[in-house]
């Protein structure tokens, strides 16, 4: 099937690979020539494992393509996939413009008997009738009649573990209305389902809110989980016995129940703030999510929070080792990381900080303020172990494999002070305390 793929981020590039790599011909159109031309070259604008070898493959074998020309892409393709980005707006509202700027651009070019539009994108109740609309003005401005038909198709990848989410996926969900249009993404994703049928056909609204519905449950599990993890350390409770108590039952389970300093990335926040516009504008308050969004955003600072309990506001000559930029591992996304928020509140306060991420050190560059690696206050290192040297403390924000199990006695040597602030609970407190550290996490 020949297929094109708008919008070669996160989203569109792991989905036009995973395509083209079960034997489609796919075009991913992006208007960043920069972008394009460094894809060309198999240098990917992210960080996902696995990710880079399967793009050069398929386009040396000339199943992948990528191009910066959406009418050029058209003329042998009728799937298209919308795979822009929808930013949130000040208010929390997913901005739409980049996805019906690209439904216009379908309808001024479209040119076979029927296609179909596929919203790849995480988009709000309503937007499929949006891009009908949009497309058929400029259908109606060539005037012309070619059929087409618009579906929700939307993604459910963890960065990090996204090309096995897409090749071998718990669930497709298809909102679709049109039986021609049903049985075409039916075809599409058979190679993906075939040893597990797993995709669920629905309403084309249905399946938009499902998406969000998702990503909301399961920033609750963590909003929820983070919450009970304060009020441990209040009680004098330790929030892990509590959370292996609770995740034996199998009505709540394991999966998010793991307290820390707060979710981040792109779907999570983003998700349950358009959520909660969506509500306000249908007069429908949403106290829930409200309270998910809240705890979430105050688990943020938790970190921050002890630094300063222990050491003091006034954070003037300390240093402190930050290991973890990304908000989560697997990934060099940090788009509302837990980091971002540390790093401000303690160099707001004084403090210098020296960090390390196996994979983010880049990004960090281009999304933190110049001043702060001007001036010395903060500084990348490419060594884990060399971000400890002569700091007051370390403190973990990504739970990164190579964290899990470090060398404590090295630890140890290079801090000045025996200190570690825990934001993902990696360790375990009596062992640390056992070999001489003064230990913090959330809720132990």
């Amino acid at each position: 099937m020949h297929i094109v793929v708008v919008g070669t981020g996160y989203v569109g590039l792991v989905t036009g690979t995973c395509f083209a790599e079960m034997g489609n011909t796919v075009t991913c159109v992006d208007v960043d020539k920069a972008k394009i031309d460094r894809l060309k070259q198999g240098l990917l604008p992210i960080y996902e494992p696995g990710l880079d070898t399967l793009v050069e493959q398929n386009y040396a074998e000339g199943r992948l393509h990528f191009t910066t020309s959406l009418p050029e892409a058209m003329l042998d393709a009728d799937v298209y996939f919308i795979a822009v980005g929808t930013p949130p707006g000040e208010d929390g509202s997913a901005d739409l413009q980049y996805v019906l700027a690209v439904a216009r651009e379908i309808g001024q070019n479209m040119r076979h008997p029927y296609s179909v539009v596929v919203d790849k994108s995480t988009v709000p109740v309503g937007t499929a009738d949006k891009v009908t609309a949009a497309i058929q003005e400029e259908l109606d401005k060539r005037g012309v009649s070619h059929e087409f038909s618009v579906v929700s198709n939307p993604e459910f990848l963890k960065e990090g573990a996204a090309i096995d989410d897409f090749m071998h996926p718990d669930r497709v969900v298809v909102g679709s209305e049109d039986e021609r249009a049903t049985r075409i993404m039916r075809e599409l994703y058979a190679p993906f389902t075939r040893n597990h049928e797993c995709t669920v056909v629905m309403g084309v609204r249905d399946a938009e809110m499902t998406k969000y519905a998702a990503n909301a449950m399961l920033a609750t599990k963590i909003s929820f989980m983070n919450e009970i993890a304060n009020l441990c350390e209040v009680l004098g409770v330790d929030v892990e016995n509590v959370r292996k108590g609770i995740g034996s039952d199998s009505r709540i389970g394991y999966h998010f129940i793991y307290p820390g300093c707060g979710y981040g990335g792109s779907c999570f926040p983003k998700d349950v703030k358009a959520l909660v516009h969506t509500a306000e504008q249908n007069d429908f308050e949403p106290w829930l999510l409200r309270a998910v969004e809240q705890r979430n955003n105050t688990q943020k600072y938790r970190l921050s929070q002890k630094v300063m309990a222990r050491f003091g506001g006034d954070l003037s000559g300390k240093t402190f080792a930050l290991w973890g930029l990304a908000f989560k591992p697997g990934t060099d996304d940090m788009r509302e990381a837990p980091s971002k928020v540390f790093l401000s509140e303690v160099i707001a306060a004084g403090a210098k900080v020296v960090a390390y991420d196996p994979v983010a050190a880049e990004v960090a560059e281009r999304e933190l303020p110049r001043e702060w690696f001007t001036n010395g206050t903060l500084t990348l290192v490419e060594h884990q172990y060399d971000a400890l040297n002569d700091t007051d403390a370390l403190v973990l924000v990504t739970e990164w494999m190579p964290f899990r199990n470090p060398d404590f006695a090295q630890i140890k040597a290079r801090l000045k002070t025996p200190i570690i602030f825990d934001g993902r609970n990696q360790y375990d407190p009596a062992a640390l305390r056992a070999l001489g550290f003064e230990y913090q996490g959330i809720g132990r």
